[in-house]
């Protein structure tokens, strides 16, 4: 996939990565969670356009809003701002906006 920095992603970048499992890290700790959705959001100041990512992650530990590193095979580590947007069944939903 070879990025070379976040303004670089795009939305194709995840697309195929949709029902896969990142590792998020922070401090000592890390978690899997499974991309659920990679959405185009229209027009952005970014190349491709705006697009937000959506992740399912277990109930604990639950996360804040902050910057996190998110990483997969395919992408490497990233530093992704993540924000909890919903509790379900499975744990909690965390959304990042590229735009």
């Amino acid at each position: 996939m070879g990025m070379d920095g976040q303004k670089s992603l795009s939305l194709q970048d995840f697309t195929d990565l949709v029902d896969d499992t990142f590792t998020v890290s922070f401090g000592e700790t890390t978690l899997e969670a499974r991309l659920v959705e990679a959405k185009a959001m229209g027009t952005g100041l970014r190349e491709g356009g705006a697009f937000s990512l959506l992740w399912q992650g277990p109930a604990e530990p639950a996360l804040v809003q902050a910057t996190y590193e998110v990483a997969h095979a395919a992408t490497g580590p990233l530093d992704i701002f993540l924000v909890p947007v919903a509790r379900n069944d499975d744990g909690y939903c965390y959304e990042a906006v590229f735009t």
